[in-house]
């Protein structure tokens, strides 16, 4: 009886480890390398590899992803470092690790965990112009954001051109729908890192509708559909 009891004790561990090996890759870890911050996002099965100083933006790859034993693998969709790898599949070799993941002599730890509604993969599909609401057509060129546990970022791109237009991100949180950023890297003016910005938010028909000022000061409505890979 003892022995069929270890047996089915061991069997159960057995479909814990399994099942726990097949959750989805989820959340946002951080590494530090000297002054450089790696920070690696994943979300809705996308994810987004950014390096930055504190006051200076480097880079960020990414893409569609998937694990296996070998570790993780990116579909690249963009690289504004390195181009040539857009439409390749990058594998890392990185791999879990504990609570965090271990690539080369790279620790990222895993960041508190901080479900907020607007955890997903977004991708503008609506914007105001001139008292016009017009929508922006499913197309190459896309501009997606990406939000998990309280880190944010936004990168303009067209995977059929290799084509790179800018990026941005941090901080955010949304609470009693007011959407709060607060910039820690953005790629096209390193002296907006540290601006604080809060918008209007809400989700209407699974639509994030998206409104307030620029950093420029002008007015903005945004419609942002859920874009899952």
């Amino acid at each position: 009886m003892k022995r069929l009891f270890l047996s089915l004790a061991i069997l159960l561990m057995g479909f814990a480890v399994i099942a726990q090996s097949k959750q989805p890759l989820h959340g946002a870890y951080l590494a530090k390398d000297g002054n450089v911050n790696h920070l690696w996002l994943f979300v809705d099965g996308y994810s987004s590899y950014i390096q930055y100083e504190d006051n200076k933006y480097i880079s960020t790859w990414g893409g569609p992803f998937s694990t296996s034993n070998n570790g993780i693998q990116v579909n690249v969709e963009y690289n504004d470092a390195n181009p040539a790898e857009i439409g390749t599949e990058k594998a890392t070799n990185a791999q879990l690790d504990g609570k965090g993941i271990k690539m080369g002599n790279l620790n990222f730890a895993k960041q508190t965990a901080n479900k907020q509604d607007l955890d997903g993969l977004w991708r503008i599909t609506g914007r105001k112009e001139k008292d016009k609401m017009s929508t922006i057509p499913r197309g190459d060129r896309k501009t997606i954001k990406i939000l998990v546990d309280g880190y944010f970022q936004w990168i303009a791109i067209n995977p059929a051109e290799k084509g790179f237009y800018g990026t941005g991100g941090g901080k955010y949180s949304f609470k009693d729908k007011k959407y709060t950023e607060n910039i820690l890297f953005f790629s096209r003016d390193n002296s907006r890192v540290g601006a604080s910005l809060s918008f209007d938010g809400e989700i209407k028909d699974g639509a994030w509708n998206h409104s307030g000022l620029s950093s420029k000061g002008d007015p903005i409505f945004e419609i942002w559909s859920r874009d899952n890979k």
